[in-house]
């Protein structure tokens, strides 16, 4: 087992960071100089380098490519406002990743590779973090199989990555949604719960349908009555009803146990809203909506923070919303925001100090 103070790190010779232009930082697009790797084989994980931000060689064989072993996480670090980095809820992240490695049969990452990898690697490329209300620095985790032989069974061995991304607001503006009923994403027993690159493959389909007929992403329903309603692609969902929050059950393991979901769960109760975590049919939204008891509706992602949907459509039912009046999402997204960039008490302890 490696040390925390074991990590090799070897620099850039020059930094690429002149050719981005950090006004304008789409999710994703743009990589910092480093990034940490370590592989995994003969039982244990191996010495972690931080390295130069560089490709890949893979051999065709690679067991990730044939049989989807490969997970990851979303994180994201934020400068507070005297200019000192943090990040949010890593070890949430930490556990939810060892979560995934368990049910894709990988070996669970240590907290000393995991949590002082990516402090080390955000020390590393500390300029590259915006200073900016609404931009952060997103920390892609990723692990995936590495076994070049062709088999379906648990690869022996793994390389875990990880990868930051300095980023701007991921959905701008409110987002119009599309319930899904036809391709599932996840039933009862699978893998829902897990953040496998295999549920996001299977989900482009129906996010590529959506988008044709003019909608950002799906709502997920269930897998047998597509009445029950699960999370959107990129993120938990939440319907406000007065002063009551409800949003879909974690109990079925079909949806994802998001960071922020959690997070709002608790400021929400703080605001003195009753937050209900159970199933939800698409009846009750509809019929919310009709009689006027749906006031908002909002995805949480670590990606899209608090993102305010202004239309769901179910079959030909539209379901439109004056998002510009609303009180309660906005007020979530601002007291986390400003509990992230250092402007609100972090009771809870979910900053770590890069």
């Amino acid at each position: 087992m490696i040390d925390a103070m074991d990590i090799q790190i070897t620099k850039v010779e020059r930094s690429k960071i002149n050719e981005v232009d950090f006004n304008n930082l789409p999710f994703g697009r743009y990589f910092t100089d480093h990034m940490l790797e370590v592989d995994y084989a003969d039982g244990e994980w191996k010495t972690a380098e931080i390295k130069p931000y560089q490709p890949l060689l893979l051999e065709p064989s690679l067991a990730a490519l044939h049989y989807g072993q490969a997970i990851f996480e979303g994180i994201k670090a934020y400068r507070n406002k005297d200019g000192h980095a943090y990040i949010f809820r890593p070890y949430d992240n930490f556990k939810r990743f060892n979560i995934s490695a368990e049910r894709m049969q990988m070996p669970a990452v240590p907290e000393e590779i995991f949590i002082e990898g990516l402090r080390r690697l955000i020390q590393v490329d500390k300029n590259w973090m915006p200073n900016k209300e609404d931009y952060s620095l997103y920390i892609r985790p990723i692990m995936f199989a590495t076994d070049t032989s062709i088999g379906v069974k648990p690869s022996d061995t793994y390389k875990f990555i990880i990868l930051l991304s300095p980023t701007g607001p991921y959905y701008a503006a409110p987002m119009r949604i599309y319930v899904e009923e036809k391709y599932t994403r996840a039933a009862p027993g699978g893998v829902g719960f897990a953040k496998n690159a295999g549920n996001y493959g299977g989900s482009l389909k129906a996010a590529a349908d959506a988008k044709a007929r003019g909608y950002d992403q799906v709502l997920w329903t269930d897998s047998t009555e597509h009445k029950w309603l699960q999370e959107v692609g990129t993120m938990n969902v939440f319907f406000i009803f007065g002063n009551k929050a409800v949003t879909p059950s974690l109990e079925e393991g079909t949806i994802l146990e998001g960071v922020t979901r959690d997070s709002a769960i608790t400021v929400l109760k703080e605001m003195g809203l009753t937050v209900e975590e159970r199933k939800i049919n698409i009846d009750e939204v509809i019929d919310g909506y009709k009689k006027g008891t749906l006031s908002e509706l909002f995805g949480t992602g670590t990606a899209a923070t608090i993102s305010p949907i202004k239309e769901l459509r179910y079959k030909d039912f539209v379901m439109q919303f004056e998002t510009e009046k609303w009180k309660i999402s906005p007020t979530l997204k601002k007291l986390l925001t400003d509990i992230r960039e250092g402007r609100k008490e972090d009771k809870h302890g979910w900053m770590v100090k890069v």
